[in-house]
Formats: C-alpha cells, structure tokens, sequence
C-alpha cells in the first residue's frame, strides 16, 4: 500500500507495528487500525512509548542544517546586493536630467561651513548667503519659460507638540529661504518641497540635512533650464531652524504667503548617513500621491511597513512631515536616508562619507516626481482624492506594489478562507480518521508556542545577565556578536523543545506525518496574525499574507510527492524554492530593522536596557523564519549535532562577552561607531519663595545617551565616577538641572562634576514685569528674558495651583511627562526681548498664593559658544 492511500492514524501505528514485528512479520489488516487508535489517545500518552521507525527514509542531520543555513545565507547575499545597487546603470547623463556632481560641490562646500545652528552666524548669515548666491546663478540660467522667485522670510510664533512626553516651543526670527519656481504666468497650485540647511551643534550635518538642500539646488536647476512647461509651481524651502524641533517649517506654513497654494509636499531628511532613501510616510490617507511615487520614481524604495513603525512612536523621532501635515493639513511624502545611523548627528558626518551614487539616486527620484506632480492634473483637486491608504512596499528596488489598502482586506481575507478549507478539510473528514490529527494538531500548536515563549525567555535571562555585570552593547561595534549570543541561544531552543517533543511525546508517529502537522501548525499561526493585523486595519498585514499564501500554494504543489516519495531531495528543492519569497523578502525586512535600530539602541537613553530590546528582536525573528522549518525537526534523524554547535557557539560567544572581549565603540575612521555623551557646563543658582538665595554651584554636567553610563569612561578619567552621580532636586522641575528637551524621564543616569562658575558670552536675563488679579479670580504674570539663541523656561505649579493660561502655543499650557510644563525657546540673529504671560488660578486665599509665582519657574539659557549653560 502507497503512502498516498493511508489514513493518519493508520500510517502511524502501521510504522510502529513494523517496528515491533520486524521487517518479516505479516503485516496487520488495514481493518484492525482504528482499534490501535487508543494507544494514542493523547498527545503523548503513556502508550506512545515505542521508538520511531522511518529512520532510513529520515533526513541526515548536518547536510540538512547545513543546506538551510546556506539557504538563508544565500538569501542574505541578495538583499545584501540589492541594497548596494544604488542605481541602474545606463546610457550617460545628458541635458535636463540630474547631476550628482554638481549637488556635491554645493553640498561640500555647505559643510565647509561647519556646524549651523540656529542663531549662529554660520546658519544665519553665511549658509543663507551662499544659498541665495546659487539661486542667483541658477535664476540667471533659467529659461523663459519659468518664473523664479525668492523670499527670505523671518518667522515668530509658537505651538505645542506631544513629541518626547509634550512641550512647548517658541522661536523669533528664525531664517526660512523660500524659492518659488513656477510658468511665466503664474500658476494657483502648487508642490513643496523642503529640507533644512541648520544642524546640530558639533556636527557638519552632511546627511543631515545638508545633502538634501544641495539636491534640492540642483532639483531647482534642472526644473528652471527645462523647455517642458510646468502646469504648476514648485516651491522650495531651505528652512534653516528644524533641528530645533521643526520650528522653521511652522513659521513657513502657518505665516508665509505662498503656504496657502500648496497641496501636496515632499520632506527630505535623514536617520542615517547615505544608502538608500526610504519613503517611509505618506498621505495621510491621499492614495494617488503613492502612485505618483510609483509611477515616477527611478529608484524606487519604499514601504508601508516602515510608516506604520515610525507612526507609532517606536523611535524616537519626528521631522517636518507632522509640521505640514498637522498644521498645514497637506499630505505628502517623507523621504529619509537610514543607513549608518552610528554617525547621524556626530562629526563623523560628512559630505565624503555620502557615495555620488546616493546623491544621484536621490536626485533622479526627487526630479522625476516633483515633475510628475507639477504637471499632474490631480495636484489642483487633490482634495477630491482623499480617501483612503495605501499598501505599498518596494521589490528589492526594482519597483513597487502599491494598491488600495480595502483591496488589500479582500485580498487577506481571500488567503484567510483558503487557509480555512484547507484546514476544514482535514478537521471536518470522518472522525475515525481525524481524531489523532486533531488532537496533534492542537498539541503541536502548544509545543511550538511553548518553544517560542521559552526561546524568548531564555534570550531575556542572557540579556538581564548581560546588563547587570555591565557588558551591554558588547555588539554595538560587532553585531553579528549578537546573532551568535541571542540568535543561536533562541534557535536552540526552540530545537530543542521540538526535539523533546519528538523524542517522549510523538513516539509512534512518522516523520512525515509529524513534518506535515507542525508545517500545518506553522501556517495556521501565521493565518492568525493576518487576521489579527487585518482586522486592525494595519496595512503591514501583507507580510502575513505573502507568509501564508505562497508556503500554501508550496505545500499544495509538493504534497503528493511528500507523500509518495518522503523527505527526498526534488521534496527539499521544490519547498525551499517556494519559500524564496516571504523568506527573502523578510530578510529584506529584518536589514531595514536592525539598519534602524541598532543604532538609536546607542542613543536611547539610561532607562531602556538595549540587550532586552535587541535580544527580543532577534527572538522574533528567529520565530519568524524558523516557522516553515520546524518541520524538518520530525523529518531529520536527530538534532544532537545541531544544538551541540548553536549551545557551543552561545557558550563561547557568552564567555567572551562576559571577560570583555568586545569593545562597543569605534573610533575607526572608515567605520566609527562613537559613544555619545553630553556635557554642559552649568551655573545653578536656586531662589526661595522671597527671592531670596539658598543655593548657589557651578559643575559640569554629564549625560551619557546609553545605558552603560560612564562605565567606559572612569577608567580613563577617574573623577567622573559614581560618587558623583547627580542628585535630583526634588521641588525643582525637572530635578533643577538643564534639559535641552524634555528627555529627562529617558536619561535618569546622570553626573555633577564640580567646576569653576560659567562666564558666558551672552547671559540670561529674566524678570517679572507686571503682576495682576483678573476679574475671574486667577493672577496674570508677565514675563521678559533676553540671551542666548536657545533657552528653556520650566514651570511647576504649587499644590493647590493651576496654569490655567499662557500666551504660548495656542493658549492652552501643554505639560510634559512627569506633569511639568516645559518650553524651548530659540531665536535668530538681533532678535527682541522675549515677553510672554502666563495665567494661575488657585484654590487657597491670595494672600498666601500671590508669594508663589516665583518659586514654580526655573530659566536656564544657552550660549553660542560650545556647551555652556546656565541656570
């Protein structure tokens, strides 16, 4: 009798009845199998106690792990490839396309430069000029066709935010250059396209923000030299203050006179330092700018998968995209590069590290679809297309799958119901024959969920282990350290729970019969995350999709062979190649998550242990891509070799980790990956409730920006130690010391040198102007503070008190977390005294209360010179 022919229960204790007579016996009649079905009447029951049989038919144990490690090794090396094909190669550049050489000499000679914030010279006077001297020359080239104009514009306002826990902001005379190129006779739509030329202090910001000004010039270059009319304007903004927390492009849309013919935008900006760059948020909803993406877009890199991530508030991080849609309510496009993220905002970002080909990739894509908009039919009713999101991710650069994201629905639930036949089919046949499959089944869906949750734990228990002998990121400088730490301890695992259960709990079942139950298992758990993800309306639900659909389609191809032939070479070719897709496109997936986060795990704070974070990471994708694998667990003779290896390899790498052997950061010039560490140099003087002085010091003040604090640092300089951990000021806002943002609830390890009293170039000055009772029985306090560019104003209200007011923002006190209120103040160059009310009722007498005011306010400012701060 063929395989083919059997049922399940009558295959199973026909291999174990062969076992027990030997290869002589007569067989027992089919007819006498389903009295056998009560020594299985549980998953691994007592009578299971026979050893397996299938052992010559059963796959080899190292050809078989080896064959998938080459496997998915081999699918590693495409992403790999497809991710360093910047651009396709063709026929030479000609007129009115891009030219990357020329958008690298603008953007070296921004980043000779030097660091550009707000407020100083470098950002105000000299990157403005040079900016407005390109655009003169680019004018000068122009074609009749196109009109160019410019505005510098010099915004005031303020607003609130619930980035990092809520604040407010407030900014004067911030510099915006706004170009505007649209047809000789005007036009009354038009696109946006922004990017911000200010960067952080200490750093050249060629990444960020810098080389995406330097395409936008030469974007604006090849547009104005163009013979092909526009139908629409273009607008270019060099917003010069969004590293201060998007404060520009607030002053641009909501003050300048050109906003209000914008309908759609396109943000440029950067998480890493060249690479690709990922479309990583559109709309909201406004499915056609997606497809003018698609349709436009050389290069295209894109995914949905990316927004829904960067939308929940996982990373940390915000850039314009939430200016302009959320004040401007346009919808739009955010491009940004991601790679190398280890020397985003450091002085490792230069224009030399950024590849021509980047620079030409982000060129060709940003032309092509600022030109398709421009000329697009739909830009001037673009509110009639509001309806909607969109799936879309790219294919290994190639081009893009992008579709309504209801069709998409339809489409996941379609894979649902065949999932749902094929799996009725089984559960619903006769119940002689079903009954052990089902009970396997479900004991099948157990052991796999015990062998993940274990897989985690057991990744966790390393990870708390490592963090507290205080070897976290020992694999910030070598990630594959922690592939072979967490990955092979969460691999192992998983085998070795299968194994068990192969080994005392499926004793009498075949291996195909056992191969056949857990790649059922496999499927049925990926079906639920699709419903799951589905029902929430997640467009991601189409990874799941793609992970149930094509191994289905794979199984249904390759079943009859399996059951004829067993686990047989053509069976392994045929399967592997049908998994090629989700599995290589996962791995397209996993690169883009550990490019994103490895890095921000270096700059997350003291709070956020990051081995936890990346140890549960890796656990899930090694639930992920071991899924479809299990089943070659049943299939092999044995896994001794296999976990001997992973828990070799784990042991050593765990070893090795432990005495220190890995260094975290990297001063390498070809590749650094720095420890970043803030230092202000601070002068706090503290005040009673009468003005009176009752504390007054000079120190510096450290914040280490990961979780192993000044570990590496003591050693090298012995003073900054734990002796001098900085103590909290507990009826201080924000513990009485100066945060730049409010990120103190991120940052709790901090360290309070003692040091010689500030002396700053531009000092702080702040004054109560006026004091008044309004009719309804609250007080109304004016303030007024001059300094530096950037400056910070803290307020805590007494207990019984409430900041019911304030001229800030829209009126409305926003506070940060912890219930603080928290504002960030910056100007530009010859800004005025900054004069600004806030509004506190109370519910005790005012005789009492009208003491308080100035006890709640806390005021430090910043000086242009490197970190000196004062309280």
């Amino acid at each position: 009798m063929e395989w083919g022919s059997e049922s399940a229960a009558v295959r199973r204790h026909r291999v174990g009845g062969e076992r027990r007579d030997g290869p002589g016996a007569t067989p027992q009649p089919e007819r006498e199998a389903p009295a056998q079905d009560s020594l299985a009447d549980s998953c691994g029951g007592g009578a299971r106690t026979r050893k397996r049989s299938g052992a010559g038919s059963a796959l080899s144990e190292a050809p078989a792990a080896l064959g998938l490690a080459l496997y998915l090794l081999a699918l590693r090396t495409l992403v790999q490839l497809s991710l360093q094909q910047l651009v396709l190669r063709g026929a030479p550049g000609h007129r009115g396309e891009f030219d990357a050489g020329q958008a690298r000499d603008y953007l070296e000679h921004i980043t000779a430069i030097g660091p550009r914030t707000t407020g100083s010279p470098e950002n105000e006077i000299l990157t403005v000029h040079y900016l407005l001297e390109q655009i003169k020359l680019i004018e000068v080239q122009s074609s009749s066709l196109h009109k160019i104009s410019v505005d510098v514009q010099r915004p005031t306002g303020s607003f609130s935010i619930d980035f990092l826990g809520g604040f407010t902001s407030y900014y004067d005379n911030i510099t915006n250059v706004v170009v505007k190129l649209e047809p000789r006779d005007g036009a009354q739509h038009a696109v946006l396209a922004n990017c911000h030329f200010d960067s952080v202090a200490n750093s050249p910001g060629a990444s960020d923000d810098a080389v995406s000004c330097s395409v936008m010039l030469e974007v604006l270059r090849v547009l104005s030299t163009s013979s092909e009319a526009l139908h629409h304007a273009v607008i270019f903004l060099f917003n010069g203050a969004e590293e201060n927390v998007l404060q520009a492009s607030h002053g641009f849309i909501t003050q300048h006179p050109w906003a209000s013919l914008i309908r759609a935008f396109i943000n440029l900006e950067a998480a890493g330092v060249g690479g690709k760059e990922l479309v990583f948020q559109t709309g909201p909803e406004n499915p056609w700018l997606v497809q003018a993406y698609v349709s436009a877009a050389k290069h295209p890199f894109a995914s949905v998968v990316a927004q829904e991530v960067f939308q929940s508030g996982i990373i940390p991080s915000d850039t314009d995209f939430r200016i302009y849609r959320d004040f401007g309510n346009i919808p739009g496009i955010d491009l940004a590069f991601i790679e190398n993220g280890y020397i985003y905002h450091t002085k490792y970002d230069t224009a030399d590290r950024i590849l021509t080909d980047s620079i030409q990739r982000a060129g060709d894509n940003i032309l092509a679809v600022l030109k398709y908009l421009a000329t697009s039919d739909m830009l001037a009713t673009s509110s009639k297309y509001r309806h909607g999101n969109m799936v879309f991710f790219d294919v290994f650069g190639l081009f893009v799958i992008a579709y309504p994201s209801r069709v998409g629905s339809i489409i996941n639930y379609m894979v649902v119901m065949a999932v749902v036949l094929y799996l009725g089919k089984k559960f619903l046949q006769p119940k002689h024959k079903t009954a052990n499959y089902t009970k396997d089944f479900f004991c099948g869906l157990g052991i796999t969920l015990i062998s993940w949750f274990t897989s985690l734990v057991t990744v966790l228990i390393i990870a708390v282990f490592i963090s507290l002998i205080g070897q976290s990121l020992s694999w910030y400088n070598h990630f594959y350290v922690s592939v072979c730490l967490y990955g092979t301890a969460a691999v192992a695992k998983i085998i070795f729970i299968h194994t068990l259960a192969k080994r005392f709990y499926f004793v009498n079942a075949s291996g195909q019969y056992l191969g056949e139950v857990f790649f059922d298992v496999s499927l049925f758990v990926h079906c639920g995350f699709l419903i799951a993800l589905t029902y929430r309306g997640l467009c991601s639900a189409f990874i799941s999709a793609v992970w149930v659909a094509f191994p289905l389609l794979t199984k249904l191809c390759v079943h009859k062979g399996f059951k004829q032939h067993g686990a047989q070479g053509k069976f392994i070719a045929f399967y592997l190649l049908g998994m090629f897709i989700p599995y290589l496109y996962a791995l397209y997936l996993i690169w883009a998550v550990f490019e994103m986060f490895t890095p921000i795990l270096g700059r997350s704070g003291s709070e956020i242990p990051p081995d936890v974070v990346l140890a549960s990471i890796l656990a899930g994708c090694t639930m992920i891509l071991s899924s479809y694998f299990i089943n070659f667990i049943y299939l092999a003779k044995s896994t001794k070799k296999t976990m001997l290896t992973l828990t070799l390899v784990c042991s050593v790498t765990l070893l090795l980790v432990c005495s220190g052997a890995f260094f975290p950061y990297s001063s390498n010039p070809a590749s650094p990956k720095p420890k970043r560490v803030f230092l202000q140099h601070v002068t706090r003087t503290f005040h009673d409730l009468d003005g009176n002085i009752v504390k007054r010091d000079s120190g510096i003040w450290i914040n280490g920006f990961d979780y192993t604090g000044m570990s590496h640092i003591t050693s090298h300089i012995p003073e900054i130690n734990d002796t001098i951990r900085a103590h909290c000021e507990e009826s201080a806002p924000l513990c009485g010391f100066p945060w730049y943002l409010p990120v103190h609830f991120l940052i709790r390890k901090n360290w309070y040198l003692p040091a010689a009293e500030v002396s700053p170039r531009d000092p702080a000055h702040f004054r109560l102007v006026s004091k008044e009772r309004t009719p309804w029985d609250s007080v109304k306090l004016t303030f007024e503070a001059t300094g530096p560019s950037h400056m910070s104003f803290y307020v805590r209200t007494h207990k019984g008190s409430t900041l019911s007011q304030w001229s800030l923002g829209n009126g409305t006190p926003v506070t940060s977390k912890g219930g603080d209120y928290f504002v960030f103040y910056s100007h530009g160059l010859q800004a005025s005294a900054w004069q600004f009310w806030i509004e506190v009722s109370w519910k005790n007498s005012l005789k009492e209360w009208l003491l308080l005011p100035l006890l709640p306010i806390i005021f430090l400012g910043k000086t242009s010179d490197p970190p000196s701060w004062m309280l």
